[in-house]
């Protein structure tokens, strides 16, 4: 009789724990870092991915994911929960690419931070002093000997009978928000014979040439953060009038994750703080021109800041 009885108790014991102890807690889902498909998207991604791995953070690496449509459409959906985005991709994203708004850093950011935690739930954290926008390059011999600095200085040059030849994308010829753009707010006129037209909108096709001097070539558009800019001995010109929208790089996270993470932003805000233009550039560089990994220059990066032991 003993013998059947103290099983029984034992049973009615373990099941009671078990009711009082409710379910297991389930471990939270990694969080998806992503970014976009270009060289600075992998930089800043990784970025993203070392900092919040290194404070216990679990990750899951979807870097390089695809061009801005993909990944925009990505986080919206939920897919991924992080990534670098541009302030100045508002415009597009709300339909707002004429509003004077997104040529200035800081009002760019509050219009697409407010606007993205609204109508999306998601927040931006604090992007980069650095501008990522549309920019002409000029050979340094030709900066130095005719003093151009700004686009002010291209403006006087060319107006004065300047020899200026420059390799550039159909789409920055064309757009209005590029050249366009800079020869109403400078008051210049590039003519076609001035223009060297290449198929794509690859930079290193347009840097390539003016560097090498391509058929007389001088000139070529840019973006303000390439990394070969001044590896292929140009100068990126300072838009000294604000022409051109403003892209400052910030991570762009869903609103759930911050308040599961509620840490996130103190742990990324210190690492897009310190990443201005020349900091950028130099970085892009690093992988555009040497050749070395994103993940390895992010690492090494971080740990010179003291952001990674």
């Amino acid at each position: 009789m003993t013998q059947q009885i103290l099983p029984m108790r034992l049973i009615a014991i373990l099941v009671a724990a078990l009711l009082f102890a409710g379910p297991a807690a389930a471990a939270p889902a990694p969080v998806v870092v992503a970014s976009k498909i270009d060289t600075e998207g992998a930089l800043l991604g990784n970025m993203i991915l070392a900092v919040l791995a290194d404070h216990s953070i679990a990750v899951k690496d979807r870097l390089q994911l695809g061009p801005t449509n993909i990944v925009r459409a990505a986080i919206l959906a939920g897919q991924i929960d992080i990534y670098p985005e541009y302030t100045g991709n508002g415009g597009l994203f709300f339909h707002m690419e004429s509003d004077p708004v997104w040529k200035s850093w800081a009002r760019g950011y509050a219009a697409v931070s407010a606007l993205d935690r609204a109508r999306n739930h998601l927040i931006w954290l604090t992007p980069a002093p650095a501008n990522n926008t549309w920019v002409i390059a000029v050979r340094r011999d030709l900066a130095a000997r005719a003093h151009l600095k700004t686009m002010s200085d291209l403006a006087r040059y060319v107006n004065g009978g300047g020899y200026l030849y420059l390799a550039a994308s159909a789409e920055f010829v064309e757009s209005p928000a590029a050249l366009p753009a800079f020869e109403t707010a400078y008051r210049f006129r590039l003519g076609d014979r001035q223009l060297l037209t290449l198929a794509g909108g690859n930079t290193s096709a347009t840097l390539r040439a003016a560097a090498e001097g391509m058929s007389g070539v001088n000139a070529a558009m840019a973006y303000g953060t390439d990394g070969a800019i001044a590896a292929l001995g140009l100068v990126a010109l300072d838009d000294d009038k604000g022409a051109e929208i403003v892209y400052a790089p910030s991570p762009v996270v869903r609103a759930a994750v911050v308040k599961e993470y509620p840490q996130m932003p103190a742990l990324l805000d210190p690492v897009f703080k310190g990443l201005g233009l020349t900091t950028l550039q130099q970085l892009n560089a690093k992988i555009a021109v040497d050749g070395e990994q994103p993940e390895a220059v992010a690492a090494t990066y971080l740990k010179s800041r003291h952001l990674l032991p």
